[in-house]
């Protein structure tokens, strides 16, 4: 590795428009005047950056869950998945992972399995670090089946700047742990309930890296039942 490839990273097919209006607006802000222009080429970059999309390498471990976004874990408490996925109306741990306009947007799987569902809800726009935000604010929801036939839900929250959640994913396709499955701009949440009798191994205020910090371990859950 590089020092330029560490430093610049692959952008998001996404972000290509967006980062073309920004450079056209940079353009005309320089007519206007060089230092207008060069907080255009600011924004320019930032606007690169917001839409980066490194690789990553997930843990090895087939009953491990990993981040599906980078960012702070802003709660762990249980809650139960929306309803609109259809899943049990049972309390599950749920652990929340707060991205700010600076964190990279890509979304990934946080365990191997199946889609077995994906709902969209529309909702509010409130800032995605409030608990009342997984219930009120648009979202998008999956749930995923493990080989082992334990599902886990993972949900995109729109944040307070964000105004678009984006899921390339569809009921039926299989997904790769730490594998994309979809993005939101500009600033959100992504929550992930975890199934019963699995505890994190994570703490709030902790910095995630997505599909690579370990959340939690599903074989947890079979050790804890063969104890019983």
């Amino acid at each position: 590795m590089n020092m330029l490839s560490t430093f610049v990273k692959p952008m998001h097919r996404e972000g290509i428009r967006f980062v073309a209006i920004f450079a056209a607006v940079t353009v005309g802000l320089f007519l206007l005047s060089p230092v207008t222009g060069w907080l255009g080429v600011g924004l320019t970059v930032w606007c690169y950056y917001f839409f980066r999309d490194p690789e990553r390498v997930p843990p090895g471990g087939h009953d491990l869950v990993v981040s599906p976004a980078d960012g702070i874990v802003s709660l762990i408490e249980p809650a139960v998945p929306p309803v609109e996925l259809g899943m049990a109306a049972t309390p599950l741990t749920r652990v929340s992972v707060f991205m700010n306009v600076f964190n990279c947007h890509v979304n990934r799987a946080p365990v191997a399995g199946r889609v077995t569902s994906i709902a969209y809800r529309p909702g509010k726009f409130l800032n995605a670090s409030l608990d009342k935000a997984s219930a009120d604010n648009e979202r998008n929801s999956l749930c995923i089946r493990t080989a082992a036939g334990q599902d886990l839900a993972v949900v995109q929250i729109a944040g307070l700047v964000a105004r678009r959640i984006v899921c390339w994913t569809g009921e039926g396709d299989a997904l790769a742990a730490g594998e994309r499955f979809g993005l939101i701009r500009f600033g959100s949440r992504l929550d992930v309930y975890l199934p019963p009798g699995v505890t994190p191994k994570v703490r709030i205020g902790q910095t995630m890296v997505a599909g690579e910090t370990v959340i939690a371990e599903l074989g947890e859950a079979a050790r804890t039942d063969q104890t019983r």
